[in-house]
């Protein structure tokens, strides 16, 4: 299963990029991208019942003009394919480490090395008011399983410079990411204080988030937004959850971002 769902991510962004090449000479063309940052408060590790502050980098490259919607949850991504109702290419994440530094619940369990997960993406814009994501990434030296996110969010522009937007949000992770975040070995046992775990693949939480966007300019945009997941499956029957956090996750904070047009003819 999962050596299947590599060389689907794989073979899919060759077969996008080859075929876009052909096309139309890919390098040709208007292009953007996008930088900014957030600022947010999030638990402080997943499963957590407290949180702390964080900053997440806005990074994003695509062909043609910016798409009509995206979301702070989207990760850093390059369209290969990209037109009015479907997006497609690849994704990426930068993960940081995780270590007993990071909160108290922690000791005893082994570090996470910092790392990144690397796969593809698909938008699709199911009208001119609802978009559906979907992302599939692979694990590299944090861990070695693979995640997909699934979401999908309907916005509305309020006023011509201010949206709203809103939707349900999914995960999924093989078991070479839950033994990672959610697991605990003998070893661990002994040394935390924790019950033994070993938990399987699944979905790892089920949620909503929201976001309000102001258009400071043409290319500055600012946004607030907050977000609830429910952790489930072997997530939320992990004991470092169960016995030390929390299923309940809540995320919220601030944004910036500016564009950068630029033409390769």
């Amino acid at each position: 299963m999962r050596n299947a769902a590599r060389a689907i991510v794989l073979s899919s962004c060759a077969l996008a990029f080859a075929g876009q090449a052909k096309a139309e000479g890919f390098w040709s063309g208007n292009w953007y991208l996008t930088l900014g940052g957030s600022g947010i408060s999030a638990p402080k590790f997943e499963g957590a019942k407290d949180n702390k502050l964080f900053f997440s980098p806005i990074i994003s490259l695509g062909r043609g003009n910016q798409p009509r919607f995206s979301s702070r949850n989207d990760s850093a991504s390059f369209a290969i394919y990209d037109t009015d109702v479907l997006r497609a290419g690849v994704a990426g994440k930068f993960i940081p480490g995780r270590d007993a530094g990071d909160a108290d619940e922690l000791i005893g369990l082994s570090d996470i090395k910092w790392g990144g997960e690397l796969g593809g993406f698909a938008d699709v814009y199911v009208t001119d008011y609802l978009r559906a994501r979907a992302e599939l990434r692979q694990g590299i030296r944090s861990h070695d399983g693979l995640v997909a996110d699934l979401a999908l969010d309907a916005f509305t522009d309020i006023a011509p410079d201010l949206r709203i937007s809103g939707g349900p949000r999914a995960t999924y992770a093989t078991s070479g990411y839950t033994k990672a975040y959610y697991g605990v070995d003998a070893g661990e046992s002994a040394a935390s204080g924790l019950s033994e775990y070993h938990p399987d693949g699944g979905f790892t939480s089920v949620g909503a988030g929201a976001a309000i966007t102001w258009d400071a300019t043409e290319k500055l945009q600012m946004s607030a937004f907050t977000e609830y997941k429910r952790l489930t499956g072997p997530a939320a029957d992990s004991s470092l959850v169960e016995e030390r956090g929390s299923k309940n996750q809540l995320t919220f904070g601030v944004s910036a971002s500016y564009k950068f047009g630029f033409s390769l003819d």
